[in-house]
């Protein structure tokens, strides 16, 4: 896979899908917090991307579970990166975004929950199946956090300069502020 063995694609994928959590609950703090970081935006934009199309490199004969949610996500991400890159956030483009870019994180951890009870001895000898009782009560449990916290970020998120691209316009300047 890209040249790499298994394992080091494996290992490559595991820390894409963690830095898309570490800096996507950033990104959510940032909204909650009426504010929107743009490097840590973009970090986490970049790696929950990459994270789903390095999912879909693994060897496979079926599609499963982790598939559907990776195409999910490329789906949601692609009026997520329009509202914030193109429309930059104005008028309903923002709350789009907030929705797209918590449903994003959101299904990154609902991934990192299956793979934690799936390789996690004592979490796997309780649920052992993706119909087990303990792991289906763990995925409610985050799906009612990550919606109260995405009703939060869109009624407390109004940010009075939107982000842009960034873009090197002169050896000086990466990102050019919103007139």
């Amino acid at each position: 896979m890209l040249g790499m063995s298994l394992p080091t694609f494996t290992v490559v994928h595991v820390a894409l899908s963690l830095i898309g959590i570490a800096s996507g609950v950033f990104v959510l703090l940032g909204m909650l917090r009426r504010r929107q970081g743009a490097g840590v935006t973009t970090v986490f934009l970049l790696s929950t991307i990459a994270t789903s199309v390095t999912g879909f490199l693994f060897p496979s004969t079926h599609l499963g579970p982790g598939h559907l949610v990776g195409a999910v996500s490329l789906i949601v991400l692609v009026p997520t990166l329009l509202a914030l890159y193109q429309h930059r956030l104005a008028g309903p483009w923002r709350r789009l975004y907030v929705m797209g870019a918590t449903i994003a994180l959101y299904l990154n951890v609902v991934i990192g929950v299956w793979q934690a009870f799936g390789k996690i001895g004592v979490l796997h000898a309780r649920a052992p199946s993706l119909t087990a009782a303990p792991l289906v009560g763990t995925q409610l449990v985050v799906l009612a956090v990550f919606i109260v916290l995405g009703a939060l970020a869109v009624k407390r998120f109004h940010p009075e300069i939107a982000p842009r691209v960034a873009v090197r316009t002169k050896w000086r300047s990466w990102i050019t502020p919103a007139a």
